[in-house]
């Protein structure tokens, strides 16, 4: 059973992960065919490099990812927070509304927001009020829920009574906040700001339905390149994105084990000093 278990978890990952190894392997292929390969070479990252488009179009797509990051983080932790100090009915219900835009499709994410932002320059007579404004605050909505989600069961697994102790030893509500509530949360808040990035950087529904011809994305310009012969610098940017976020979501799970370590070693100790006491 041990065999077959592995051998279909390996079909599973070789399902997943041929098509970035055959845009890989594109990459670094002399010819302009992925199903035949040429030989070596690095001239398609040097093209990359040399494009004066693709370049600018990146840079806005990393602007947009560490903002709306950045603040989603800030706003999801806040809200985290408040929904964790509710009731238990109360909690559940906005849990389940905090959810939902997680499980909507995002082509139905995209058209509201579009009709928001339309009914909005309608009442200020604005006509092109899609751009950088309008990109941003989508990707703000469509981050806060994961990083909502990673904050708070941080804060259902954090001892109440940590605040309340360093009450009593004399420090302010701000300090109590910033010295224990962040410092045992922020596993959570880091794995929600890194899990916000990465959906940001790589956005393209949403952001087709909200963004202006002043601030494009590299995503929605892709969009553009499919419909003709791609280049093989594309194959050679679509690797490094892969790689990027392939280290982010490392980086982001090495931090989950670290914390998980982290906790089980506190346990070890604390139940050894009970041992002590008793002793």
């Amino acid at each position: 059973m041990k065999w077959f278990n592995k051998g279909f978890t390996g079909l599973v990952l070789l399902f997943l992960y041929i098509p970035m190894i055959v845009l890989a392997v594109a990459s670094f292929n002399t010819g302009t065919s992925v199903s035949s390969f040429q030989g070596f070479t690095l001239e398609q990252y040097g093209e990359l490099f040399r494009d004066g488009t693709l370049l600018p179009l990146l840079a806005n797509s990393l602007i947009v990812a560490v903002l709306s990051s950045l603040c989603a983080t800030v706003l999801g932790t806040a809200a985290a927070m408040g929904i964790h100090a509710m009731g238990q009915r109360s909690r559940r219900l906005v849990m389940t509304m905090t959810n939902i835009p997680m499980t909507n499709p995002e082509i139905v994410t995209g058209v509201s927001l579009a009709l928001l932002f339309a009914f909005i320059g309608t009442l200020m007579k604005v006509n092109d009020i899609l751009g950088f404004t309008t990109l941003l605050i989508a990707h703000i909505t469509f981050n806060l829920p994961y990083v909502i989600l990673s904050v708070t069961p941080k804060l259902s697994q954090m001892d109440p009574n940590l605040r309340e102790a360093a009450l009593d030893l004399g420090c302010t509500p701000f300090q109590a906040f910033y010295k224990v509530v962040i410092h045992e949360i922020l596993p959570g808040i880091i794995s929600g700001a890194l899990m916000a990035f990465t959906m940001s950087l790589d956005d393209f529904v949403i952001s087709y339905f909200v963004y202006g011809p002043r601030f494009v994305t590299l995503p929605v310009e892709i969009y553009n390149y499919t419909k003709k012969p791609l280049h093989p610098k594309i194959y050679a940017l679509f690797t490094l994105l892969f790689l990027v976020i392939l280290l982010v979501m490392v980086a982001m799970n090495l931090l989950q084990a670290r914390d998980e370590k982290h906790k089980a070693a506190a346990k070890r100790a604390l139940r050894g000093g009970r041992r002590s006491v008793q002793v």
